[in-house]
C-alpha cells in the first residue's frame, strides 16, 4: 500500500500547495478576493467534479483491466476518457454565462458577487484541460505506476505558483489581475499537465503493450460502462461539492468575516486531507487489481492498511489543529490588513478545532468509499453523501442560520455532525462485503475451446 500510495499522496500534497498559494496570494490581495475565491471554487468544481470523477473513475477500470491480464484493453479504456473530458469541457464552457445569475441567488455583498463571478467564468471556460488530466493520471494509478503522476504534480505546481504571482499581483509586466489570474494560473498549469501525460502515454512501449494509439476508436459499449459505474461517482463528488457551495452561500450570509474564516479552515484542512486522498487513489487502483485478479482478501486488507494509515496521520493533524492554531493562521496574516484579519483569525481558530474532530470520520469516509469505488460500488455512496448533506448539513445550517439568526459556529456543528455519520455508515457498507463479487470490465473473450460448447 505505502509503495503505490505515496507518490500520489506527494502527488496531491502539490495540489494542496497549489490551492494553499492561491488562496495566501489573495489573501494578501483582499479578504473580499480570497472569500470570493473561496465560494467561486465551490460552486464551480460542483460542476467540474461531475465530469473529472467521472473520468478519474477510469483508474478501476485500468486497474482491474491489468490485474485480469487484459492489458490490450487499457489504450482503449484511457481513449474513452480522453472523448468524454471533451465533451465535458464543452458542455461546461457553454454554461459559463450563467455564472452571474447564479451567485445573484446568493445575495452577497456587490464586491464578493464579483469576485465570485470573475473566478467562477475563467474556470468554467478552461475546464476542458482540467477534466482530461484528472482522468489521464487514471492510466498511471491504475497500474500502479505512481511515480510519473508525482513528478507530473510537481511540475504543475511550479508552474501554477509562478503564474500565480505573476498574474495576481501583476508582476513581470502582466496586469493586475487578483482572482481572474488564480483562476487562469489553475487552467493553463493543468493544460501542462494534460500535454506531458498525453506525451508520457503515447511513448512506443506503452504503444505495444497497452495499445494506447491503436485503441484511439470510439468503443460506445466501453464508453457506456465508463459513464455507467463512473457517473455515479462524479455525481456523488459534484453533489457533495455544491452541497459545501451551498454550506458556504450560507455562511456567507453571517458576514463576510465568517465566510473569510470558513474559506482559511477548509484551506487549512485541505492542507492535510489532499494527500490523504492519494492514498484514497491507491486504495481504488489495489482494490481494482486484486479483483481483477480474483483475490479479494488481499483487496480487503489493503483498505484496512490505508485505514490504519490514515488515521494515525489525521489524528496527529488534529493535535496540531487544535494546539498549533497561531502558527498555521500566520501566513495568512503576513500580508492581510491586521485590523481586518483580528477578527477573521478569532473565528478561524474556532473552526479548526470542529475540523480537528470531524477529519477522523472524514478519513473513514474516505478510505471505505474508495476500496467500494475499486470493486464498482458506485451507487450506495451516491445516495448516501446526498441524502445526508441535505438532512444533516444544509436544512439544519439554513433553519439555525437564516431562519434563526444562529451564528457561524451552528452551521459547523451540523457539517460536522453529517461527515461524522456518513464514515459510520460507509465503514457498515464496506464491512457487510457485497464489493467482493463486484466488477466494472467485461468478461474475456471466449476461446476456441469454450466456443465449441457452446454460449457461455
Amino acid at each position: 500500500m505505502w509503495v503505490v500510495a505515496y507518490p500520489l499522496i506527494l502527488g496531491h500534497l502539490s495540489f494542496t500547495v497549489q490551492t494553499f498559494v492561491d488562496r495566501l496570494f489573495l489573501t494578501w490581495y483582499s479578504p473580499a478576493a480570497v472569500a470570493g475565491a473561496v465560494t467561486g471554487l465551490f460552486a464551480v468544481w460542483s460542476l467540474i467534479a461531475l465530469f473529472s470523477g467521472t473520468g478519474e473513475y477510469l483508474t478501476t477500470f485500468v486497474a482491474q483491466y491489468h490485474g485480469a491480464g487484459r492489458t490490450e484493453r487499457i489504450g482503449p479504456a484511457i481513449w474513452q476518457g480522453v472523448y468524454f473530458s471533451l465533451a465535458a469541457g464543452v458542455v461546461i464552457a457553454v454554461l459559463s454565462p450563467l455564472a452571474g445569475p447564479f451567485f445573484d441567488l446568493a445575495r452577497h455583498a456587490p464586491d464578493l458577487r464579483a469576485h465570485e463571478v470573475d473566478y467562477a467564468r475563467v474556470l468554467m471556460l478552461g475546464a476542458f484541460p482540467v477534466v482530461l488530466m484528472a482522468t489521464l493520471t487514471s492510466f498511471f494509478a491504475g497500474r500502479g505506476q505512481t511515480r510519473a503522476v508525482l513528478h507530473v504534480n510537481l511540475l504543475v505546481t511550479l508552474v501554477n505558483v509562478v503564474l500565480d504571482w505573476l498574474w495576481i499581483f501583476g508582476k513581470g509586466g502582466f496586469p493586475r489581475a487578483g482572482v481572474v489570474g488564480a483562476a487562469g494560473a489553475t487552467v493553463v498549469s493543468q493544460a501542462v499537465g494534460a500535454a506531458v501525460y498525453m506525451l508520457l502515454i503515447t511513448r512506443p512501449a506503452f504503444r505495444r503493450t497497452y495499445r494506447t494509439l491503436a485503441g484511439w476508436r470510439p468503443e460506445p459499449p466501453l464508453l457506456a460502462r465508463l459513464v455507467r459505474f463512473g457517473l455515479p461517482t462524479g455525481l456523488q463528488y459534484s453533489l457533495e461539492v455544491f452541497a459545501f457551495a451551498i454550506f458556504m452561500l450560507i455562511v456567507g450570509r453571517i458576514g463576510t468575516t465568517e465566510l473569510a474564516a470558513s474559506g482559511i479552515a477548509f484551506n487549512l484542512n485541505m492542507i492535510v486531507f489532499m494527500p490523504m486522498v492519494g492514498l484514497a487513489v491507491a486504495v481504488s487502483s489495489i482494490v481494482g487489481r486484486n479483483l481483477g485478479a480474483e483475490r479479494p482478501d488481499i483487496a480487503e486488507r489493503a483498505v484496512h492498511s490505508a485505514l490504519s494509515m490514515s488515521l494515525a496521520y489525521m489524528s496527529l493533524c488534529g493535535v496540531l489543529y487544535v494546539l498549533g492554531a497561531g502558527p498555521l493562521l500566520a501566513p495568512y496574516a503576513a500580508g492581510a490588513d491586521p485590523a481586518v484579519f483580528v477578527e477573521v483569525e478569532a473565528v478561524a481558530t474556532v473552526l479548526l478545532r470542529f475540523v480537528a474532530v470531524y477529519s477522523i470520520f472524514d478519513m473513514m469516509n474516505l478510505v471505505y468509499a474508495a476500496g467500494l469505488r475499486g470493486a464498482g460500488d458506485t451507487v450506495y455512496p451516491l445516495v448516501l453523501t446526498v441524502a445526508l448533506s441535505w438532512a444533516l448539513m444544509l436544512a439544519p445550517s439554513f433553519l439555525g442560520c437564516v431562519w434563526l439568526g444562529g451564528g457561524v459556529y451552528v452551521a459547523w456543528t451540523a457539517a460536522s455532525a453529517y461527515v461524522g455519520v456518513l464514515g459510520l455508515l460507509m465503514r457498515r457498507r464496506f464491512r457487510a462485503g457485497r464489493w467482493k463479487a463486484m466488477r466494472v470490465i467485461e468478461g474475456a473473450p471466449r476461446t476456441d475451446e469454450n466456443m465449441a460448447i457452446g454460449p457461455v
